[in-house]
């Protein structure tokens, strides 16, 4: 049976989404997960090794970096970052989610090889300017592709435990980087360039492992595609009847009727933000520009905190980054169903308070001298527990409570925006901070980070969407929806 189709009036007529998310969860999803989700592995790479090998690029002969350098190398991904959201964010609505994901990947790791063969400071820079481009146009693809195929009742915590996947690659990074780091195993100048490679010789087997995935069948039918979306859910189907699953009928009141759009415009996506769902833009840059902020001035100068503070030696760093990263996977993993069963609204309000409300605490211990290396380590294991969930629940929020038509785009603005607020300056300011060598001084960053959180918790549980368990279509109807 062809449930998509096109009527004589030029619309299509699907039960495309009702027939996604009626699927029982199967190896489908989980192979799904892995081929989408190692973007966010790659980012937490990436991310460990800048803050891991820091005390290798100031020592390095060819780079001569200072603890503002390091700071701006930050900056500069994070920069990339937001523009390559942008620019392959638009295109992700334009031309779909696969093709994108395979440019994006290329860009990729490209970059993150070459910025292993940096030979000055300038090119150093440059080439994590477009690693980040990369990866920032991944994100839009990726989580648009996720909550599109992924079922409804499940979407909630796949998405946190999917963005979690940042700290396994984090985790990675730490480790990589305490191998390669060790001037009793190797050279340090040549240690840093081969972590940077490490990326890229990973992003070599994720295109293999993404050859198999197809295009959103949500994007197709919506963009008048009607016989490959079709197409596309028989097959998934069919292979879930080889594999013995017994699947119900969809609900036949769940039909769309759709006139297809063929663009990704701009105007459009800023009328439907700003105009259409104000509420929901709120919430969703509020919570973006918060953990933006929290995550990028603690985890980008880590490093050199624990380097300056603590006279930890760069060859040790990762061993304090590696419990680090997986408490905070263990964050969305433990508490991410809790997101489907509480509901968005009572856990965002949970997770962003408590992480900002823990972080008073460890930042007033930090600021009177309390502290060791180790302690230091558990009071960020203990705050980024929480705040874990709650950085990858702002991702969740954004992407399923605004349209198909634009949720690619409306992806890449969030990030931009909630990066250039939040993010871009903050690991040159806490690098600048850190370079003070002042308690009191790198105390109030905290403390501005941490209220950061406390208002976003507040935005949270007075007007985020309880989207737990409705399909996309429910949460935000298409905007080409015709009754």
């Amino acid at each position: 049976m062809t449930a998509t189709a096109p009527t004589s009036q030029g619309r299509i007529v699907t039960d495309v989404p009702a027939r996604l998310d009626r699927l029982p969860w199967s190896p489908f999803h989980r192979l799904v997960i892995a081929a989408l989700g190692i973007t966010w592995v790659l980012d937490g790479l990436e991310v460990t090794l800048a803050g891991s090998v820091a005390g290798a690029l100031r020592a390095s002969p060819a780079l001569h970096f200072g603890d503002a350098d390091i700071g701006i190398a930050g900056s500069a991904y994070l920069s990339g970052a937001v523009l390559g959201a942008l620019f392959f964010g638009w295109l992700t609505d334009r031309m779909g989610r696969r093709k994108l994901f395979f440019i994006t990947l290329a860009l990729y790791l490209t970059a993150t090889a070459c910025a292993g063969l940096s030979w000055d400071g300038l090119s150093f820079f440059v080439f994590r300017f477009l690693t980040g481009a990369g990866i920032g146009g991944e994100y839009a693809a990726i989580n648009s592709t996720i909550q599109e195929l992924v079922p409804a009742r499940y979407r909630g915590f796949t998405d946190l435990v999917v963005n979690g996947g940042f700290w396994l690659g984090a985790a990675l990074g730490a480790l990589v980087a305490a191998l390669l780091l060790n001037p009793a195993l190797i050279d340090p100048e040549l240690g840093w360039r081969l972590a940077f490679l490490t990326g890229a010789a990973l992003g070599v087997i994720v295109v293999f492992m993404r050859m198999w995935l197809p295009e959103s069948p949500r994007w197709l039918a919506l963009h008048g595609r009607a016989g490959e979306a079709d197409a596309v859910v028989t097959e998934i189907e069919d292979g879930f009847r080889k594999a013995g699953f017994t699947l119900t009928a969809p609900d036949p009141k769940a039909t769309l009727a759709l006139r297809p759009m063929h663009d990704g415009a701009v105007r459009r996506a800023l009328d439907t933000l700003f105009r259409v769902y104000p509420r929901r833009t709120l919430v969703g840059l509020t919570l973006m520009a918060a953990q933006a902020f929290f995550y990028n001035a603690i985890f980008f100068t880590y490093a050199l905190v624990l380097a300056n503070y603590y006279a930890v030696p760069s060859d040790q760093i990762g061993w304090h980054i590696l419990p680090f990263a997986l408490t905070n996977f263990l964050g969305p993993l433990l508490l991410g169903r809790l997101f489907d069963l509480w509901g968005r609204r009572k856990m965002l309000a949970l997770t962003y308070g408590a992480s900002g409300a823990l972080l008073l605490i460890w930042a007033s211990l930090f600021e009177g001298g309390l502290l060791t290396a180790t302690t230091q380590t558990i009071g960020w294991m203990t705050v980024f527990f929480f705040a874990s969930p709650a950085a990858s629940a702002a991702y969740l929020t954004v992407a399923e409570t605004f349209p198909l038509e634009i949720r690619a785009l409306a992806i890449a603005l969030f990030y931009a925006a909630a990066t250039a607020i939040g993010g871009v300056a903050a690991p040159y300011l806490f690098g600048r901070l850190v370079e003070e060598s002042s308690r009191t001084s790198l105390f109030i960053g905290y403390l501005f980070a941490a209220a950061l959180m406390l208002v976003a918790a507040v935005v949270a549980w007075l007007f985020a969407v309880d989207a737990e368990g409705k399909s996309l279509e429910e949460v935000a109807p298409p905007l080409s929806r015709e009754p």
